[in-house]
């Protein structure tokens, strides 16, 4: 068995192309989306990661705008920051980079965020929409795995769906998110951590199983059931290289793969442009 190719990419452009439609339509109304980034220190992956945000940016026909702060920085300064962004209305949605450098409280200057400019969909107050299954700006990990799974036909209602890793940028709002009576969810969704030992009893269960632990190589082919859909969510780097959750040999076993370049990573980025222009569309009739 070879693992079809849970892809990204593909899904990607065709995100983007959608998107492309719906600037034009906002621009010819004198509107352009803007994101705007709050990066803090000199962590290299994030850097990267901020670059390619605002490349897609520049792809699409956005506005953008970044602020970099030092290593050094005071919490104040990250607090002034998200004002600036809060009060400038040329910055439809914006992020604050994840993680900070030690000492300074990420949760804390999240919540400063309006919720409606939030393009992570991370604040508190959309993910407790999330909960309730009511309209506002989604996890963007979560939301580009579900289109993923959607896109390449993998049956997710009435399914089994473990997912390993319990983290706020994927795995709890995932596990909502499938769980919600509504198109391409209302699974049975189990959510497996570090305290459960050995996981592999409730992996090899999984019709859809998500790895998002970060935590290289944990899920081996003898932890999947045969056909199963398998998303590597969860990377880390190690050497500066990107190492997924899961082995390559799992691609023997699983019916669904998603490959560790190109698979979850451009969905995330392209649901970012999506939530941005969204909050632009928004601002049209809640100015």
């Amino acid at each position: 068995m070879t693992a079809i190719k849970l892809d990204g990419e593909l899904l990607a452009s065709e995100v983007k192309n959608d998107l492309h439609k719906r600037i034009e339509a906002l621009t010819e109304k004198g509107i352009t989306p803007g994101l705007g980034t709050i990066l803090v220190g000199n962590d290299g992956p994030s850097k990267n990661y901020i670059s390619m945000k605002h490349r897609d940016c520049q792809e699409l026909g956005m506005h953008s705008k970044e602020i970099t702060l030092p290593e050094s920085t005071e919490q104040k300064d990250i607090s002034e920051a998200i004002q600036a962004f809060n009060q400038d209305p040329e910055i439809h949605a914006f992020i604050i980079q994840y993680p900070f450098p030690n000492g300074l409280d990420y949760e804390t200057e999240l919540m400063k965020v309006l919720p409606h400019k939030d393009a992570d969909g991370l604040h508190p107050v959309n993910l407790g929409k999330l909960v309730q299954g009511v309209p506002a700006p989604l996890a963007c990990t979560p939301a580009g795995i579900q289109m993923l799974l959607s896109r390449f036909e993998v049956p997710i209602e009435g399914k089994h769906v473990v997912v390993v890793g319990r983290g706020l940028t994927i795995g709890r709002p995932l596990a909502n998110l499938l769980s919600l009576k509504r198109p391409n969810a209302n699974a049975v969704v189990t959510v497996v951590h570090t305290g459960a030992g050995d996981i592999t009893p409730y992996t090899r269960q999984a019709d859809i199983l998500i790895a998002a632990a970060g935590s290289p190589g944990m899920i081996k082919p003898n932890m999947v059931k045969p056909g199963a859909a398998v998303v590597a969510a969860g990377v880390s780097f190690s050497e500066k290289k990107l190492v997924s959750d899961v082995t390559d040999e799992v691609n023997s076993v699983a019916g669904w793969l998603s490959p560790r370049i190109g698979g979850v990573g451009p969905m995330t980025r392209a649901l970012l442009m999506a939530n941005t222009v969204s909050a632009a569309e928004i601002s049209i009739t809640n100015p």
